[in-house]
């Protein structure tokens, strides 16, 4: 049997709010939280074993400073139903949640970020969209062939 295909992913995270600080010392967490229809569609095509690069957004720098993998998929978020929580959502229904998330697991923090100017200027918009001007999804694919060059440049420094 073939092994499974590995799909690449960017999750991003304020460091103040969740940092991979955090999900070092945790090991494992919920992706929850996602409020964007784009992101979450994103998020329902995970599959068990695909690997995120975990980015810290709306610091100075912004940029790439983990990996992690996608360990579960298809949960609920629990923070709909919870009136106390910043992601309450009054219009979601327990018997038709209409947000969901991951588990994602620690794999390891790199050694140095990159940053988003440094991939302003490798990548173009269409190879990366992260890169495109007014992008503010929290979760994004990555293609494979840019993913490894990421990876392989990570694991350099």
């Amino acid at each position: 049997m073939a092994p499974k295909e590995i799909n690449y992913w960017l999750m991003k995270s304020e460091p103040d709010a969740y940092s991979i600080k955090d999900l070092e010392k945790e090991e494992e967490t919920l992706w929850d939280g996602i409020r964007n229809y784009q992101a979450r569609n994103f998020m329902r095509s995970m599959e068990i074993g695909d690997q995120a690069f975990f980015y810290h957004s709306n610091t100075k720098p912004p940029g790439i400073v983990g990996l992690m993998e996608i360990i579960e998929k298809n949960l609920i978020d629990p923070f709909q139903f919870d009136e106390s929580s910043k992601y309450f959502d009054k219009k979601s229904k327990r018997d038709n949640p209409r947000w969901d998330c991951v588990k994602t697991k620690y794999i390891c923090e790199f050694k140095s970020m990159i940053t988003l100017k440094d991939l302003s200027e490798t990548y173009t918009s269409e190879e990366l969209t992260l890169v495109r001007k007014g992008n503010r999804l929290s979760i994004m694919p990555i293609n494979k062939d840019i993913a490894l060059e990421l990876l392989k440049k990570l694991k350099k420094n």
